[in-house]
């Protein structure tokens, strides 16, 4: 069957409803495996020298709905800000599929965080797809994990998935929240938590290797000590159990989020280098 805008608008109700998806969550996953699609093709072709995501959408990538969901992209990119945002702007004009990329005009510069951020506008053939927010950070030297993606739907809707993605690896996107949630800049960071519990829910954390891993971010970064010291800000409870929630964690309450994450830091002080 040919694929026009049209029949993929329908195609993405139908499937998002006969697998019981948010419609606006199953077009924002199709959004980022295009973004990726494109990002391979620079990297194979010497656009790119790497790339990875990070943030919410490798965790959503790798755990698809049992992973909060997020509107943005979160990208690290070899180079100064400039520099990211010139190869980002290369990728994109090598389009994937039918899509095509358009980097907005707005630049928004994020000095503490070493960040540029821009709106990607994203086109399927003829039509608007969906425009979303990427954050081009810088690449660190960080392990690389080449991801299957687990989200739903892809196949049904008819169009190419991209596979394997390039994630930041587990231990350092660890490492990275912990530092984030537990620094002097960690307003409006609480979501980090329950990433981090989640990550360790699904058993997916070698622990010697994160603390290892942690130690080296906590230095390289220099705001504070690892292991951190940590009290959780109370205007963080009500958004933290209603995460919890919508995710049906094991833990319903902020009083046992904390207990536990502070169960976690505990036993990190417990590990001894390597």
């Amino acid at each position: 069957m040919r694929r026009t805008p049209e029949r993929l608008e329908r195609r993405l109700a139908r499937v998002a409803r006969e697998h019981g998806l948010d419609q606006e969550r199953l077009r924002r996953w199709v959004s980022f495996l295009a973004l990726c699609g494109a990002l391979e093709r620079a990297l194979h072709q010497g656009l790119l020298d790497t790339y990875y995501l990070k943030g919410g959408v490798a965790m959503e990538l790798r755990f698809a709905q049992r992973a909060r969901a997020t509107k943005d992209v979160d990208l690290g990119i070899e180079g100064t800000r400039a520099t990211r945002l010139q190869k980002l702007s290369g990728a994109l004009g090598l389009g994937f599929d039918e899509f095509t990329f358009r980097v907005k005009a707005r630049v928004r510069h994020m000095d503490q965080a070493d960040t540029v951020r821009v709106q990607v506008a994203i086109q399927y053939r003829t039509r608007s797809w969906q425009t979303v927010e990427v954050d081009l950070g810088p690449a660190t030297m960080g392990q690389v994990d080449l991801i299957e993606p687990r989200v739903q739907g892809l196949v049904e809707l008819g169009i190419p998935v991209t596979s394997p993605v390039r994630c930041l690896g587990i231990a350092d996107q660890v490492a990275q929240k912990l530092h984030a949630c537990t620094g002097p800049s960690a307003t409006g960071r609480a979501r980090d938590v329950l990433d981090i519990l989640l990550i360790d829910a699904l058993g997916q954390i070698n622990y010697a290797e994160t603390t290892n891993t942690a130690r080296r971010v906590f230095e390289e970064r220099a705001t504070h000590v690892f292991p951190p010291e940590f009290v959780m800000p109370q205007e963080w409870r009500p958004e933290l159990e209603a995460l919890a929630a919508d995710l049906d964690f094991p833990l319903k309450t902020s009083a046992a989020i904390e207990r536990r994450f502070l169960e976690e830091l505990a036993a990190a002080r417990c590990r001894p280098k390597r």
